[in-house]
């Protein structure tokens, strides 16, 4: 046989991967679709929880008032999921799976008590406490998988890992239609504790991965906080805290506003209600399988020209996308059909985030990388947080979602500047 082909036959081959690995990997993507699943549950189930909780907590149910708690519950939500940064320095110290079931086990049961919630007061601490187990888990399933995958498979893993929390948009949405409209808002918060499953099936079927194994027996660092925050991560500790920002404020833009101004582009069309709403849910769904298509196809991109092109490839993609969809399309006297197909792309290059979950893990060593990984993501939902309600602010200064979302390409813009600073590890193996 031909030694060429020989050796392309070779480099086509990937290094099998064992029952624990594969295990361990479909227990992290469920977590991590089921975390998108419990994210977008709330979405849909908020008004008519509100409309029935409201006046059990002493308030009328107008729509000023459902919109104002869903806004302070929201507000809970999101404080809950920066906070999440205290399960890195717990990963670091007893290990990547038990705390990542322990993540799982919180937004799983708290999500599920939520349907007990007899006041927005109840509501509000259930939201609260599972926001803190949601938002840890990207951080844990991003560590697991690339520290448990072999080195030539992980930058596709991360890729396959990011698709999950678009996958629970569908989960979500395919329940609501089934249980929510027959059983309520309070059937479909119980359908949110069926991840605990999955947390039993972490602590019994998976193995610790052995990078973490190593560290362990090692000297790990009794303050890995400090360790990310002293001279030798600093710069990029706060590059990858920066870039991350960008890319939050980016989805919450892009996710928050889309149905409302697909709903708007619709009813301006001339259809009825309720079939803008399905057209809400239909152009949902297109974002969501754009962003998957997004997730797959950075990673081999990111092998092919390095981690930095690729991101300001994202970023460019995002800010056009932005500025087209609701800078452009929005105002158009017919511009249902390109909105649309704007979303596509912003949903394309909203796969930019699985660009963290491979990057990230490559530029801090195994003792420090999930308190790392958890804080970068923390510190972006504060900021990204602040940033939506100042969004929300103007749109209802301006009396339009247009021009505000729109604004938020410059974010990505900025991003661009920042890109240089980060470190490239294309072509590198993990650090031990």
């Amino acid at each position: 046989m031909n030694s060429t082909t020989d050796r392309a036959r070779i480099a086509r081959q990937r290094t099998p991967l064992n029952r624990s690995q594969i295990v361990g990997f479909w227990g992290a993507w469920a977590g991590w679709t089921l975390d998108g699943m419990d994210s977008f549950i709330y979405a849909l189930v908020l008004t008519p929880a509100l409309t029935e909780l409201l006046p059990r907590s002493g308030y009328a149910a107008t729509p000023g008032n459902v919109g104002l708690a869903g806004s302070i519950l929201f507000a809970l939500f999101l404080v809950g999921w920066g906070l999440s940064f205290i399960w890195g320095p717990l990963a670091d110290r007893f290990g990547r799976t038990k705390v990542l079931a322990g993540t799982i086990f919180t937004f799983a049961i708290f999500t599920g008590l939520a349907a007990t919630s007899h006041n927005v007061w109840e509501l509000g601490i259930y939201r609260f406490i599972a926001g803190v187990g949601i938002g840890g888990e990207w951080a844990l399933a991003g560590t697991y998988v690339a520290e448990s995958w072999p080195e030539d498979r992980r930058k596709m893993g991360a890729g396959y890992l990011q698709t999950g929390y678009y996958a629970g948009f569908f989960l979500a949405a395919a329940l609501n239609y089934t249980v929510g409209v027959h059983f309520g808002w309070r059937a479909m918060f119980l359908t949110g504790a069926v991840p605990v499953v999955i947390a039993i099936l972490v602590l019994l079927r998976v193995k610790e991965s052995e990078k973490w194994q190593k560290a362990e027996a090692g000297s790990a660092p009794k303050k890995p906080l400090r360790e990310i925050l002293g001279p030798a991560y600093r710069r990029r500790t706060w590059v990858a805290c920066a870039l991350l920002t960008i890319a939050i404020i980016g989805l919450w833009a892009g996710a928050v506003y889309e149905p409302s101004a697909v709903i708007q582009l619709a009813t301006r069309a001339g259809m009825a209600k309720g079939d803008a709403i399905k057209t809400a849910s239909l152009a949902t769904g297109l974002l969501s399988i754009a962003t998957i298509l997004g997730c797959l196809a950075l990673p081999p991109l990111a092998e092919r020209i390095g981690r930095k092109k690729t991101l300001a490839i994202y970023f460019t993609g995002m800010a056009v996308s932005i500025a087209g969809a609701f800078g452009w399309a929005f105002y158009l006297p017919n511009g249902l059909a390109p909105f649309i197909a704007w979303l596509f792309v912003l949903g394309f290059f909203g796969g930019n985030f699985a660009l963290f979950s491979l990057w990230l893990p490559e530029q801090f060593e195994t003792r420090v990388r999930a308190t790392a990984f958890a804080f970068c993501t923390s510190f972006g939902r504060f900021v990204g947080a602040g940033v939506n309600f100042l969004l929300g602010a103007a749109v209802l200064q301006m009396h339009t979602l247009g021009v505000p979302v729109a604004l938020t390409a410059i974010a990505f813009v900025i991003g661009l500047f920042i890109i240089p600073f980060a470190p490239e590890t294309k072509g590198e193996v993990l650090p031990q």
